[in-house]
C-alpha cells in the first residue's frame, strides 16, 4: 500500500512542477504555448537534451497540422515519461572535465579562448557565436585571459544527489 501512495505522490509532485513551468509561458493563459518555448520549459525541469532530441520531443508534442503552438494536455504525459525515466539528466562533473582534458592536448590545464571557439562552432553539433560568446564571457579568466576549465566545469555543474 506505501508503494502505491508513493508512486502516485511522485507522479503528483511530478505534474505540478510541469504544470507550473508550463504556466509561466503559458501568457494567454490557454493551456497552450509557443512551440519555441518548449526546450527552455524542458530545461526549467532539469532535463538537458541536445538539439536533435529536443526536435525529436517537439514532434512528438505538436499537432498533425502544426499550429506553432504545443497544449498542455499533449505535454504533460511525455514530459512525465522523460521525468519518471531520468532522461536527458545534466551531465556530471568529472565526465565534462574528461571532456575538456581531451581538447587540451598538451595537458596544460587551460584552453585559449579561440581554441574553444573553433571546436564549439566547427565540430560536433555546432554553437552560434552569440551562444560561444555567452558561455566565453563566463569561462574566460579576466586576468589571464584563458580558460581554467578545472574552474569552470565546478562553477557550470549542479550537485546533483537526487
Amino acid at each position: 500500500m506505501a508503494d502505491k501512495y508513493n508512486a502516485e505522490t511522485i507522479i503528483s509532485e511530478t505534474h505540478k512542477k510541469i504544470s507550473n513551468a508550463f504556466d509561466v509561458f503559458d501568457h494567454e493563459s490557454n493551456k497552450t504555448v509557443d512551440v519555441r518555448e518548449i526546450g527552455t520549459i524542458i530545461r526549467s525541469l532539469g532535463c538537458y537534451p541536445s538539439e536533435a532530441e529536443l526536435h525529436d520531443i517537439i514532434a512528438e508534442l505538436e499537432e498533425e497540422e502544426p499550429t506553432g503552438f504545443v497544449r498542455y494536455e499533449r505535454f504533460l504525459p511525455t514530459m512525465t515519461k522523460i521525468l519518471l525515466e531520468r532522461k536527458f539528466r545534466p551531465i556530471t562533473e568529472d565526465l565534462l572535465l574528461q571532456a575538456f582534458e581531451v581538447l587540451d592536448q598538451q595537458k596544460k590545464g587551460y584552453l585559449e579562448p579561440e581554441e574553444l571557439n573553433r571546436y564549439l562552432t566547427q565540430e560536433g553539433e555546432p554553437f552560434t557565436q552569440e551562444e560561444v560568446e555567452e558561455m566565453l564571457s563566463a569561462a574566460v579568466d579576466p586576468d589571464k585571459n584563458v580558460i581554467l576549465y578545472k574552474d569552470f566545469v565546478s562553477m557550470m555543474t549542479i550537485d546533483d544527489h537526487r
